[in-house]
């Protein structure tokens, strides 16, 4: 059974959110303080996060932010009462998957999670089948691999190797590197990226792919003002190529 945070300080929205998940066969956990809500996701083992903007003693972009700092990559849906592009895009710069602008719809959010979880492996279950680390990746996940120079992508694991060493790296950041990886040498649009990865329409807000593809940058590049593997395609998008 999948673990979901709840951090609101409405108890009305934790009572409808948490009635609709656990219908749907979540186990779910409340909270409506941001700081008791870090301490939750920062020492429990959770599946999925679903985080207020405007929380009381820390709000949902700090929780956000330190959680990422501390390396918990568990999916983040920030849920914002602001229709405003710009918290919503810090929001995503910080390490959050994806947002909801309040009023919304149980069904909604139930389905953006789904669609998150469906290529995400959540920290609380990664480790449960993986015995010995020289027995980790199998036959047929080293088969299924994506090499691209000095990157390695294992799909089934989601884990990315640079020069040998995993790193760190959200599930969009992943989802997004490896939609790349597989088009290897193809120019990707913007708002492709947008469709393919965050399943929705964010039209007009292409901002959400820079900022991820400059995280993945930061992550795969030894120099990200001279990228060797993700250019920019002036006025297009993207293409991921091996460096020569």
């Amino acid at each position: 059974m999948k673990k979901v945070l709840i951090v609101d300080d409405e108890q009305s929205i934790l009572i409808l959110l948490a009635y609709n998940l656990e219908k749907d066969g979540y186990e779910v956990v409340t909270t409506m303080d941001g700081e008791e809500g870090y301490d939750l996701a920062l020492k429990g083992s959770f599946d999925f996060i679903i985080l207020d903007l405007m929380l009381p003693s820390m709000d949902g972009m700090e929780i956000c932010k330190k959680l990422r700092q501390e390396k918990i990559d568990t999916p983040i849906l920030m849920l914002t009462a602001k229709d405003d592009e710009l918290e919503k895009i810090i929001g995503l710069e910080l390490g959050a998957d994806d947002y909801m602008t309040k009023p919304f719809s149980p069904r909604e959010v139930l389905a953006r999670m789904k669609a998150i979880l469906r290529r995400t492996k959540s920290p609380s279950n990664t480790n449960e089948s993986l015995p010995e680390e020289t027995s980790r990746v199998s036959k047929e996940e080293q088969e299924d691999k994506v090499v691209i120079r000095d990157i390695t992508i294992f799909p089934e694991l989601y884990e990315v190797l640079v020069k040998g060493e995993p790193i760190d790296i959200t599930p969009k950041e992943f989802e997004l590197l490896l939609y790349m990886a597989q088009r290897k040498n193809r120019i990707l649009s913007r708002e492709q990226l947008l469709n393919r990865i965050w399943n929705f329409d964010y039209a007009g807000e292409t901002r959400i792919v820079d900022v991820h593809i400059s995280h993945l940058r930061e992550k795969i590049e030894e120099d990200t003002k001279n990228p060797q593997y993700i250019k920019t395609v002036r006025g297009f998008g993207y293409k991921l190529e091996e460096p020569k």
